[in-house]
């Protein structure tokens, strides 16, 4: 009996050592606070918030779905979703959950999210020191069915003093001042421009409408782009409306951000052998958004000289 016990327990600790010691809340703050604030300096969202949803939604790094998935804000497949997968019991048995590479890609589409549904558009009407204003705005919007989300988010924004971020010199002042750094948890490194190759294979330059892109060179592929930005492939896809095989061309534009919903002009005049596609890549303007916007199916190519409206609606 004594030795089953003592292979019990042998086992029950090379199991905890396998998984990993669990994490603090300062050292998760000094790991990730600086992808937190390059966040809210690219889309306008607090890193107070960012941060206290990730703790909150991810038990400080140390839930199953963070540490299995590397997904530390509870975000679902979805239908839109393509990516890898995660299944586990949460409302239901067996949801979808969305599985990442690595944790910066979490970060990266938990932003995406916010920034791509028109629900909670209004958020970006409030200033980036408004983290009240932003928790109460996510619970309106209904990012989360607790009631007391709100007070959840202020208070682990308050007591580990997350709003110092939000200051739009964050990043000179934590470090200056870093109070969470320990020294078991280096701080890690953030590029100051998200989208910086790290090989200088491409040179990343904005569109018409202010979306982050490159310019494919011969025999690209696409999953090295993803890994030069530091992004998952599923990103790459998804940003860009392509399957997960497909072979860029050269010259073609490759987006490291979503495109938009709308264009910065009016329409489009189509030029000879221009397809839908081709328009929606030259002015970063989704796909779908472009065939809604013009009243017509998907899949539809247009005629020379059709008029492609970018923002507003083709008129009936």
């Amino acid at each position: 009996m004594r030795i089953l016990f003592l292979i019990l327990f042998v086992a029950s600790q090379l199991t905890l050592s396998a998984q990993g010691k669990r994490i603090t809340r300062a050292e998760y703050i000094a790991t990730y606070k600086d992808d937190a604030i390059e966040t809210m300096k690219r889309t306008g969202i607090p890193a107070s918030i960012t941060m206290a949803q990730g703790i909150l939604e991810s038990g400080d790094g140390n839930s199953d779905l963070a540490r299995k998935a590397n997904n530390h804000f509870g975000i679902k497949c979805h239908s839109d979703w393509t990516g890898p997968t995660y299944t586990m019991d949460d409302d239901a048995k067996d949801e979808c959950f969305r599985k990442y590479r690595k944790v910066i890609e979490s970060y990266k589409d938990h932003a995406d999210f916010l920034t791509g549904r028109n629900r909670y558009a209004f958020l970006f009407d409030l200033k980036t020191t408004d983290y009240k204003g932003w928790a109460k705005g996510l619970k309106k919007a209904g990012y989360a069915t607790n009631p007391k989300y709100p007070e959840l988010l202020i208070g682990i924004i308050e007591r580990s003093e997350l709003h110092q971020f939000d200051d739009p010199k964050a990043q000179k002042k934590s470090s200056n001042n870093d109070k969470v750094a320990t020294k078991e948890t280096p701080k890690r490194s953030t590029s100051s421009d998200q989208y910086r190759s790290n090989t200088g294979a491409h040179k990343v330059v904005n569109s018409k409408n202010n979306i982050k892109y490159i310019i494919a060179k011969s025999n690209d592929d696409l999953e090295e782009i993803a890994d030069e930005f530091n992004m998952g492939l599923w990103q790459i896809t998804k940003y860009n409306d392509l399957s997960d095989n497909h072979s860029p061309e050269l010259g073609d534009i490759i987006y490291l951000q979503p495109k938009r919903g709308k264009g910065q002009i009016e329409f489009h005049s189509v030029s000879t052998g221009e397809t839908m596609y081709q328009i929606s890549q030259m002015y970063g303007v989704k796909l779908k958004k472009l065939y809604k916007r013009n009243r017509v199916n998907e899949g539809y190519q247009p005629k020379v000289g059709e008029k492609i409206y970018l923002k507003g609606k083709r008129p009936r």
